[in-house]
């Protein structure tokens, strides 16, 4: 078990007064059998309502909406939580990668994070047929194959403005975001019959974390540290859904810390204003680094506040 404190703050600036209307914030994870929230909590820089809800997919949304105007609008979101992860499965994989075959009951509930979401692209077939599986490969191993293909043959390279790379872009290109990357295995894998999800949260960097404290060898890190992370979740039966890092080469990685899944890509925080936006700027950090001791106030689990 490992204990992390998450610090997640989104500011907007303004070159003037605005109003706000509601925001979505998705930025508290669920209790899992791999992770507990110990404590969670909200500083908002402007007063207003909040109300927390479960979506159609069971994430745990806040909606808040500011009074007032303001020319900065400041959310943070502290969480500390504990993780039990569990390795890649050591059980033998008895599904070949193509074709994957679910169950009639399992079909029904993945159908939707089966179907692709963007159009056929002749780049993204021929990438696909280029990194097919051989007849007898084990899903599980095709899976984590394809992970470290994207991991080893596209650069990353951080972009401010919102939105995502249609897959044909990110191939084009050769170069992407961790959005970028989850999305193009996503809707590689719903080519090939998969059900795969998008999936946000947040990354440990053991590395970055050691840099903190003046390590020697604390190493550059996981790229994508130091801000909000995206990655996929694949269905497998027997195995259910597991986590795939493409932007780092990670399979069920301890250090991926799941917040949201959705069926399309969405940001933690989205949400409208009243005013004139064109001078907006936004800026994101996320800072998350292993607790030493836990302190007696965190022996149980704590609602969250705003």
């Amino acid at each position: 078990m490992t204990r992390l404190s998450i610090r997640h703050e989104t500011i907007y600036r303004y070159g003037q007064p605005v109003g706000f209307g509601p925001q979505r914030l998705m930025v508290r994870p669920r209790d899992s059998h791999a992770d507990r929230l110990v404590e969670a909590s909200l500083e908002l820089s402007q007063p207003g309502e909040t109300r927390w809800m479960y979506d159609a997919l069971g994430n745990c949304i806040c909606w808040y909406h500011p009074r007032g105007q303001a020319s900065e609008l400041r959310i943070v979101s502290n969480l500390v939580i504990e993780r039990f992860p569990a390795p890649l499965p050591s059980l033998a994989d008895p599904h070949t990668a193509v074709p994957i075959v679910y169950s009639i009951a399992d079909r029904m509930v993945l159908e939707p994070f089966i179907v692709p979401a963007t159009e056929a692209d002749p780049a993204v077939q021929a990438w696909v047929h280029d990194h097919m599986s051989g007849p007898d490969e084990p899903a599980l191993a095709y899976l984590t194959r394809l992970t470290q293909a994207i991991h080893r043959e596209f650069r990353y390279a951080a972009r401010e403005e919102a939105g995502i790379q249609i897959p044909g872009v990110t191939i084009s290109t050769g170069t992407g975001t961790c959005r970028d990357f989850a999305w193009l295995m996503i809707e590689v894998l719903r080519r090939l019959g998969y059900a795969a999800r998008f999936v946000t949260g947040y990354l440990y960097s053991p590395k970055l974390d050691r840099q903190k404290t003046g390590a020697p060898d604390a190493g550059a890190g996981h790229l994508g540290a130091g801000s909000t992370h995206a990655w996929c979740e694949v269905f497998l039966p027997v195995f259910g859904w597991m986590e795939f890092d493409p932007t780092n080469g990670l399979a069920e990685s301890p250090d991926l810390i799941r917040v949201a899944s959705t069926r399309m890509p969405e940001p933690p925080i989205s949400g409208a204003i009243v005013g004139d936006p064109r001078s907006c700027e936004m800026s994101v950090s996320v800072d998350v680094h292993m607790m030493q001791e836990p302190s007696p106030s965190m022996a149980a689990p704590q609602a969250a506040n705003a």
